[in-house]
């Protein structure tokens, strides 16, 4: 193997395994990253479990604005010009192996190593996409409709050959925040999937592909989604 094969940067190895300035984290369901006003002095990559970000107002509201999964960066604002402090929370809501990144370290590799600022360039396309899209749902799709997206996000339909995925747990109440509306709304939109054959629930929510007829087509009965909850699911 000749000089320059061996300088050749290993993407993949990079962002597995712990080096200078980077490290293997660990966390257990409920653990934070980091927390909202921290020194944002790190990014985190994601190499397996699921994590939330959420924000808090000054009158104590908190909100979850996004759903993080492997393969995704968390704490990027730590790459600004000047390092300043956390504008929201990351908290796992599965256990969780990370790879954590110090600034200098990522602004290193990011500058050097062509492959890694390509991947995490795209990755910030991605995400940006996905808030204009979130913001769009926001602003013109119904609450049931939204909540039919973010089963269908979480379920991570798109890879060939799957027609329905488990999601991981979570609370109707963070369900609530990230659509907004309230728990007995998603309640009862949960059990009308559920009635449909959209979902399954057997302690764990399994999403049907059939699901997608509620964003793209609007395919529901027409019926009023204004009445009360007609069966709870678990909230936790």
């Amino acid at each position: 193997m000749n000089h320059d094969e061996q300088d050749v940067f290993a993407l993949e190895a990079f962002l597995a395994q712990a080096g200078l300035g980077r490290r293997i984290v660990r966390l257990k369901k409920k653990e934070v990253f980091f927390s909202q006003g921290d020194a944002a002095d790190c990014v985190f990559y994601l190499q397996s479990g699921r994590a939330k970000l959420t924000v808090i107002s000054k009158e104590g509201k908190e909100a979850t604005i996004a759903l993080l999964k492997a393969g995704d960066f968390v704490g990027e604002e730590s790459l600004a010009g000047m390092a300043g402090l956390r504008m929201a929370t990351a908290t796992a809501i599965s256990l969780c192996t990370a790879l954590k990144i110090e600034r200098a370290e990522m602004i290193r590799v990011m500058r050097e190593e062509h492959a890694f600022s390509e991947l995490f360039l795209k990755f910030l396309l991605e995400r940006s996409m996905r808030a204009q899209a979130d913001l769009i749902d926001q602003l013109f799709n119904s609450s049931e409709k939204r909540l039919a997206r973010i089963l269908l996000l979480m379920s991570e339909f798109g890879r060939p050959g799957e027609l329905e995925q488990y999601i991981p747990k979570i609370s109707q109440e963070t369900l609530a925040e990230m659509i907004g509306t309230t728990r007995s709304r998603v309640s009862y939109f949960m059990n009308r999937f559920r009635k449909l054959g959209f979902i399954e629930y057997n302690g764990r929510i399994k999403v049907h592909k059939s699901l997608l007829n509620v964003v793209l087509h609007d395919n529901l009965p027409d019926d009023n989604a204004e009445g009360p909850p007609i069966g709870d699911l678990p909230t936790k």
